[in-house]
């Protein structure tokens, strides 16, 4: 029986996480899981080890008021590698958590699959030799991305994007109507749906401007009503608490939907979301989007330093074109969010917004990115 030690860190890679561990036990049904994740990866059977939420932080300067919580992890996943000695190491995404944990691995002798690459190609292309010194194979999500490792020494496979599979099929068994019925969500009225993000940093940053956004539309708009994702990695009773501070009048205050961001995206009408993995989720469901994106002043000031991108939208990246409005740090003003928004309701905005992106989601091609990275694994467990 093999053991294969994993490390999701955030909920978008919890997911992905989920699904290429039921894909490689139908591969290799005595294969045990243990490690670093989420729910997702707890209802597919891993052994959680620490759970996600112990490291829900993002952004360079954030995490250094989580530096303890992080070691704590780090140690435990480290004596599961030298104690428990697993055949192989998935590595899901969160590069600045798990690079360190893969030039650990590679020291126990214990080999790495990386799946989903870091974003070398926006910033940081010194990963590029870290990951070849650090990984024995990489399984890459967008097309583009092998290319950026010729020359390393890394086998780098594009098994597609893991969120085409998911999203399609929950697309196809569920519609607007009907998601709106399964999460006690108004009926009729236009709905925009906040996703303010995973982390607590991001929590901090973004949801008082997406709620004063909120405030601002619905006075254009008395009709509209509003509901927010609450990540799994957040605390429910924290936004709660959070929402009732911001004093919202009666009525404007948003549902919260807990562990059903994808359905609470197709019960939508329009989405505000932060940037990041969301953005292609969105996209994939269909629904027409605004990007909100705030952090810490002095991360805002590195980052623009370090990376050299048209947009920090994912959709807009690979449309190769502006097909999502994004308001970034200083121009996150709500007053111009709000009206961003109310376009996106109705009328030829809309009809043009969804146009866009059916061509991000023909770019995204088609399904089987799990089942991909599990035949890596079982030729790696091999």
């Amino acid at each position: 029986m093999s053991l294969v030690l994993i490390s999701a860190g955030d909920a978008s890679g919890d997911l992905h996480a989920a699904a290429f561990v039921e894909a490689l036990r139908r591969r290799r049904p005595g294969t045990t899981f243990a490690g670093l994740g989420g729910d997702a990866l707890a209802r597919a059977g891993v052994e959680l080890l620490v759970h996600q939420r112990e490291i829900a932080i993002g952004g360079l300067v954030e995490v250094l008021s989580s530096v303890r919580r992080v070691l704590s992890a780090w140690a435990i996943l480290g004596r599961a590698l030298t104690r428990r000695r697993p055949g192989l190491v998935v590595l899901v995404d969160s590069p600045d958590f798990n690079l360190p944990l893969a030039k650990r691995a590679r020291r126990a002798g214990v080999p790495v699959l990386y799946y989903v690459s870091p974003q070398v190609w926006a910033w940081r292309r010194r990963r590029i030799r870290m990951l070849a010194r650090r990984a024995d194979r990489l399984a890459a999500i967008f097309p583009f991305e092998p290319a950026l490792y010729a020359g390393s020494g890394l086998r780098v496979d594009f098994v597609g994007h893991p969120l085409v599979d998911t999203l399609g099929d929950l697309s196809r068994r569920l519609d607007a109507k009907t998601a709106r019925e399964e999460l006690g969500l108004p009926r009729d009225a236009p709905l925009v749906l906040l996703m303010p993000g995973s982390r607590r940093n991001e929590l901090a940053h973004h949801l008082a401007p997406m709620l004063e956004s909120a405030r601002l539309l619905a006075r254009r708009r008395p009709d509209v009503r509003f509901a927010l994702a609450v990540a799994p990695s957040l605390a429910r009773d924290e936004v709660a608490a959070r929402v009732g501070a911001a004093a919202l009048p009666p009525g404007l205050a948003p549902s919260l939907v807990s562990g059903h961001a994808h359905e609470a995206i197709l019960a939508s009408d329009v989405v505000l979301a932060k940037p990041g993995t969301t953005t292609v989720e969105v996209a994939l469901l269909g629904r027409p989007l605004v990007v909100l994106g705030k952090a810490n002043a002095l991360t805002a000031a590195l980052a623009r330093r370090l990376v050299d991108l048209p947009s920090l939208v994912m959709p807009n990246l690979i449309a190769g074109a502006p097909v999502v409005p994004e308001f970034l740090q200083e121009d996150a003003r709500p007053e111009r969010i709000a009206l961003a928004l109310e376009a996106l309701l109705d009328g030829p905005a809309r009809a043009l917004a969804l146009e866009r992106l059916a061509v991000v989601r023909a770019r995204l091609g088609g399904g089987g990115a799990a089942e991909r990275t599990a035949a890596i694994a079982e030729e790696m467990l091999a």
